[in-house]
């Protein structure tokens, strides 16, 4: 499903008139408020949410996210001081259905602006298998099919419509900022072009169109660019596999000239070195960009996704 970004849908544009902002912040990781400086006070869910917020927003907004660096934020369960912190903001930027904890505090809190990333662009049902050959024989019962994979943020055209939407909410909300909100917007917009057409052109040709890895974070990667990719784990990063699952990917690894098992720096390699072990493969780090730490592979969400790219390019053989 190689389809190039589509600009913001009427649903998403809906979804932001919906909201009725206000203004936002530069980001920070610290509970502070940006008290008495004028600027909008914005607390993010996780790292993506908080990178679209201080890339628009710019010197117009204040961010605060609720994951720290370093932290899981699929395990994040919020503290009373984050949850009074989210009270006291101007808004909320979240994914809804990725961090229970925060889904459940934005819906009991007061918040008056409450911007949902996941209503400004499109989900999809993703298992452990998504992408390729991936249809012909997933299991309809496998119970990762229940719920939808939040994970938009590492297709760079689906990241694009939710900063569309983000900049229109923006702009709604501070009109006397509404240019610069725009012009941010729009700067954003191309630099995710650019990346989506690196993954187009770096992906494009090569030897196998199947990566393994330990997470299912990378569904709509594996779509965009006409991959495959088949995890270890489902949705949940910690989730143990069984053992048909693992004697399933061994023969798959032998059948689509499979050389790379990936892991990801937040969670532990145990599983992967495991796998990779035993079916004679190598290890390497492709990052859902969950968090920026100093294992990071990169200092922004651009220059990991550059990191993943090249990962995906040797362990699939470019041409």
């Amino acid at each position: 499903m190689n389809v190039r970004r589509q600009h913001i849908t009427g649903v998403a544009v809906a979804a932001v008139t919906a909201l009725g902002l206000t203004t936002l912040s530069a980001c920070s990781s610290a509970g502070a408020a940006a008290a008495g400086d004028g600027k909008f006070d914005v607390v993010a869910s996780f790292y993506p949410m908080a990178f679209l917020a201080e890339r628009i927003g710019g010197a117009h907004v204040h961010v605060t996210s609720l994951t720290q660096p370093g932290q899981e934020p699929h395990d994040l369960e919020i503290s009373a001081q984050q949850t009074a912190r989210l009270q006291e903001s101007d808004a909320v930027l979240y994914l809804k259905n990725l961090q229970p904890s925060v889904d459940e505090a934005v819906a009991q809190s007061g918040v008056k602006t409450k911007i949902d990333a996941a209503s400004l662009t499109s989900l999809e049902k993703h298992g452990n298998e998504v992408g390729g050959h991936a249809a012909s024989h997933d299991d309809s019962k496998n119970e990762e099919l229940a719920g939808l994979d939040p994970h938009i943020w590492l297709d760079p055209v689906r990241y694009a419509h939710v900063a569309e939407g983000v900049g229109a909410a923006f702009e709604k909300a501070d009109p006397k900022n509404a240019a610069d909100y725009k012009k941010n917007t729009a700067a954003l917009v191309k630099r995710l072009d650019e990346l989506n057409k690196q993954f187009e052109d770096g992906l494009a040709h090569t030897r196998s169109k199947v990566f393994i890895t330990t997470h299912a974070a990378f569904g709509y990667l594996a779509e965009r660019y006409g991959l495959t990719e088949e995890a270890i784990n489902g949705l949940d990063p910690e989730s143990e596999p069984s053992a048909a699952r693992v004697r399933a990917l061994e023969q798959l690894a032998k059948a689509d000239h499979v050389t790379t098992v990936f892991y990801e720096t937040l969670v532990s390699d145990k599983t992967a070195k495991t796998v990779a072990s035993d079916a004679g493969l190598r290890t390497d780090v492709l990052d859902p960009i969950e968090g920026i730490t100093a294992k990071s592979r990169g200092r922004d969400y651009f220059s990991v996704q550059e990191a993943n790219l090249k990962a995906l390019q040797t362990a699939l053989g470019t041409k």
